[in-house]
């Protein structure tokens, strides 16, 4: 049986206090959050051992690209720290990717790699900004396999990505899927969105959210509604 979907809480914000804020009065009932560069840039790397302090797992959403040293480099710099997802950007390239799978082998033996394929915030028109005249699908699904070739663990997509990236690519790699929203809700910068069901429904590994968590009226009760509606908690 597959393992079911789980919910990331996406720290977004500008300080550690404010995210510990937003995370104490939910230990022991959400397992994951995201820490990313905004805050790993302000506070440095022991912010992730703070939050593991406090009994959370840690996905450490850096999106690294550089050349193979250079992001090998930045791997090795985060040997012991508890991270147990780390993105980096697919378009680094195989050799990129190679270079941090086998570091990361040595140095963080307990986390999984995950690739960033298109930007969520990226449609048609932005890719065609850069030089990319493939469709969004077609640009994922390159540099996807290109990325599971290398040997990383997962990508980082949009949940309408996942139908077909769960074809192409079967149940093995992480599928990481921010851009959750509810119907209600205004698509603020993710452009392909979905709702936490729906992810989960189409093979979603994790989902990460963000707002719809950080600005309810009772972020307890949603976090709980969200990790009973992806099957997480019975």
């Amino acid at each position: 049986m597959a393992s079911p979907c789980r919910l990331i809480l996406a720290l977004d914000v500008e300080t550690k206090e404010e995210a510990l804020a937003l995370a104490r009065p939910l230990v022991g009932k959400l397992v994951w959050v995201k820490l990313g560069l905004q805050l790993f840039t302000r506070h440095g790397p022991a912010i992730v051992d703070e939050f593991h302090a406090l009994g959370f797992k840690v996905f450490l959403d850096l999106k690294l690209h550089d050349i193979p040293n250079t992001v090998s480099s930045a791997i090795k710099s985060l040997k012991g720290r508890p991270c147990s997802l780390l993105t980096l950007h697919a378009s680094g390239g195989p050799e990129m990717l190679a270079r941090a799978v086998e570091t990361a082998k040595e140095a963080l033996p307990d986390c999984r790699l995950l690739a960033v394929t298109v930007l969520t915030s990226m449609d048609q028109n932005q890719l065609n900004a850069i030089g990319v005249e493939r469709s969004p699908e077609e640009q994922v699904r390159l540099l996807g396999r290109m990325a599971i070739q290398a040997g990383i663990h997962g990508l980082v997509c949009s949940p309408l990505e996942l139908p077909w990236l769960r074809r192409d690519l079967g149940s093995s790699p992480d599928l990481v899927t921010p851009g959750i929203r509810y119907p209600e809700a205004r698509g603020d910068d993710q452009n392909r969105v979905m709702t936490p069901a729906q992810a989960a429904q189409q093979g979603a590994s994790f989902i990460v959210v963000g707002r719809p968590i950080l600005k309810a009226s009772d972020p307890i009760a949603e976090t709980l509604k969200i990790r009973k509606e992806i099957g997480e908690l019975s």
